[in-house]
């Protein structure tokens, strides 16, 4: 029988934490007298003191937890965080409408970047840093709930890390799961104040460099600017972004090995190795294209091409420029990219790199088998042989996301008008990128999208942050069943 007090309970205990990250963005919203200080405030009382209480008619909960209660709490996780998390948005009229402000907090914690705001420079400081820190507490805390939490209800953190990417992984780091989550945690805090001094010595305020390091390093792409990063007109600041956000979609155990000195481990890793060469493929791509249909010249043609394909292989998805106006060829192949994600273990959304190398390789063992059917040729990733099971996961993986992304582009055609916008905007919520296609380009948002829509994109943004299966499965009867 499912554990329903206990996990309340866990619940009630990070509804505590939400509510002291929003006491943060109270004391930013202090600093500069914003108007936002008692909205902040309250959604503080609010959201800690219900956690307070749940803690409280919780206390005697029965400590058994297993697998199932795992997946609930990890999904409900995310959609209380989004509900609580909208509070400062409806109580300081930034975004009054609940629909909006939450597909906005869920876009946020989610690292998806897809927005409603056509007046973001009106918004208050507090307000602004909150709306920065959905995301960066969101960018971590998917890897540091699989490897820390998830432990403890028996599902086992460093294994799913280790299912997730075959080879030598999960050793990386610590061999302990709290080691593991507290040098996770110290690597993107390390590299958010490298950014924020690298941001701020290019010309940002210390306010925006700061909001958008927590935005580059979670993969967010949120900005303080309605321009987004095209505001600053500033190769250097777009080069800085360029790099960390290289660093974000990386697996952040090859980092690790970085930082300790162990370089010629890290450039073994065959999902690094491949991570870089579909950046540099799809660059090389579209700047011949802005070479040859644009006057822009060589060096903008190639910043704009790394750009683009850098924050959307990543799923920062900031935007310099609007690749809408590009010739269409070069915005099919950009789109191509929105289906690739960040190396596993980053804070990136989408298929991941290391599914598309496997599903890759498999396909051209398969051709191999055919040829020599009694040959045994396995898969292998970092010179590792990869298990049959996890083959098997990726292809299922693979099928459930085409599939979802198919039928949802369809639904979603019943409140948008055209077939690119209704794909793009599915793609981009599924795969946590933020800008699509057509209504929902990088020079637009969502402000016009029916409700039903945002609810919709709301609801695959989270199935797409949460790896798919783990929301799935508790649309399954067979897993409520005793």
């Amino acid at each position: 029988m499912l554990n329903f007090k206990f996990i309340t309970r866990i619940l009630g205990f990070l509804l505590v934490v939400e509510g002291l990250a929003m006491l943060i963005a109270a004391l930013v919203a202090t600093i500069y007298s914003g108007p936002d200080i008692k909205p902040l405030l309250l959604s503080t009382l609010i959201t800690s003191g219900t956690g307070l209480i749940i803690l409280a008619l919780t206390r005697k909960a029965r400590k058994e937890i297993g697998k199932r209660e795992g997946f609930i709490i990890v999904t409900l996780v995310w959609v209380l965080f989004s509900f609580f998390g909208s509070l400062p948005f409806i109580l300081s009229n930034s975004i009054p409408d609940l629909t909006n402000a939450f597909f906005e907090t869920m876009s946020g914690f989610t690292t998806t970047g897809s927005s409603i705001l056509n007046d973001i420079e009106s918004l208050p400081h507090g307000i602004l840093f909150w709306r920065s820190m959905t995301q960066w507490l969101g960018g971590m805390g998917i890897i540091v709930l699989s490897l820390a939490i998830l432990p403890i209800f028996g599902i086992g953190g460093m294994q799913l890390f280790s299912a997730e990417v075959p080879g030598p992984v999960a050793d990386k780091l610590s061999p302990r799961i709290q080691s593991t989550a507290k040098s996770l945690w110290q690597i993107y805090l390390l590299f958010t104040v490298l950014e924020t001094i690298f941001l701020w010595i290019g010309g940002m305020t210390l306010f925006d460099a700061i909001n958008h390091s927590f935005t580059t390093m979670a993969t967010g792409g949120y900005s303080t600017k309605q321009a987004s990063i095209a505001y600053w007109s500033s190769p250097f600041i777009e080069y800085v972004i360029i790099v960390f956000t290289i660093i974000a979609g990386m697996n952040f155990s090859i980092s690790f090995l970085f930082l300790t000195g162990k370089f010629q481990k890290a450039v073994k890793d065959e999902e690094l190795r491949y991570y870089l060469f579909f950046i540099a493929a799809f660059t090389l791509i579209i700047f011949a294209g802005l070479l040859v249909t644009t006057n822009l010249g060589i060096e903008q043609s190639f910043r704009d091409a790394l750009f683009q394909v850098v924050t959307i292989i990543s799923t920062t998805g900031y935007a310099t420029v609007d690749y809408m106006h590009w010739i269409p060829f070069l915005t099919i192949v950009l789109f191509a990219v929105f289906f690739f994600g960040g190396s596993a273990g980053s804070t990136g959304g989408g298929l991941k790199i290391m599914r598309i190398v496997l599903l890759l390789k498999n396909s051209y063992y398969e051709l191999r088998r055919l040829i020599h059917p009694n040959a045994i040729v396995p898969v292998r990733f970092n010179n590792k042989p990869v298990s049959e099971q996890i083959i098997i996961n990726v292809l299922a993986f693979f099928m459930f996301y085409f599939v979802i992304f198919l039928v949802s582009s369809v639904l979603l055609m019943l409140v948008v008008p055209d077939l690119p916008s209704s794909m793009g905007a599915v793609a981009t919520s599924l795969g946590n990128i933020g800008p699509g296609l057509g209504l929902y380009g990088p020079a637009e948002n969502f402000s016009t999208l029916h409700p039903a829509g945002k609810w919709f994109l709301s609801f695959l943004m989270l199935i797409g942050r949460l790896e798919l299966f783990t929301v799935l499965v508790l649309f399954s009867p067979a897993f409520w069943k005793k």
